[in-house]
């Protein structure tokens, strides 16, 4: 349950989010992802309040504007990695210039060699890097990433990091993380840290 939390996140920012274990962390991402509704209270984004528009309306702005990072990377075990990424693009979207910022994002990931494996054949690792490359493919105005470098080596974790930071810094851009890595908390432009649950 996620109660009284006021916060903004501007345009041109990195904010992280830490906390306990069932303090509302991945709640609040949901709720800015517009994939969950607040029962009570004020959601705006860009401005405008979307806590009555409609499933539609919530969808077309998902599929505009966010870049989901999930723990799950959520990818289909039967598609290439590929596949996975160029799927769902939206369709004025040249697939030539599409492919190739793909294999750019997969290379400087450090898994250029894996846009034809299975997603079957991923580890969680190579899975959570990447569903960075899909979200940042699409170009949103924000990344909404949980626990992105949860199953990451450390310079592995730096690389990520990093490409979340100079994404989130774009101007127009933004990106929010949750996260209980120390090193994110510290480099964010904002850090917002929630109490522990009042059930």
């Amino acid at each position: 349950m996620l109660q009284d939390v006021t916060a903004s996140f501007a345009a041109g920012s990195v904010t992280a989010i830490s906390g306990p274990s069932g303090c509302g962390k991945s709640t609040l991402l949901n709720i800015l992802g517009l994939l969950l509704r607040v029962e009570s209270g004020t959601v705006k984004l860009a401005g405008r309040d979307v806590g009555g528009a409609s499933d539609a309306e919530r969808a077309a702005w998902r599929a505009r504007h966010v870049g989901f990072v999930f723990q799950d990377a959520l990818l289909d075990p039967a598609m290439t990695v590929a596949e996975n990424l160029l799927e769902g693009l939206p369709l004025q979207r040249s697939r030539r210039s599409a492919a190739a910022t793909m294999r750019d994002l997969l290379e400087q990931f450090g898994i250029g060699d894996l846009a034809h494996r299975p997603a079957s054949r991923l580890s969680g690792g190579q899975g959570q890097r990447v569903a960075l490359v899909r979200a940042l493919l699409k170009d949103p105005t924000m990344v909404l990433a949980d626990e992105p470098t949860g199953n990451l080596d450390d310079v592995t974790a730096e690389v990520v990091l990093s490409a979340l930071l100079d994404f989130g810094r774009r101007p127009g851009r933004a990106a929010v993380v949750v996260t209980h890595d120390r090193r994110i908390v510290a480099r964010a432009d904002q850090s917002i840290e929630l109490p522990v649950s009042r059930r």
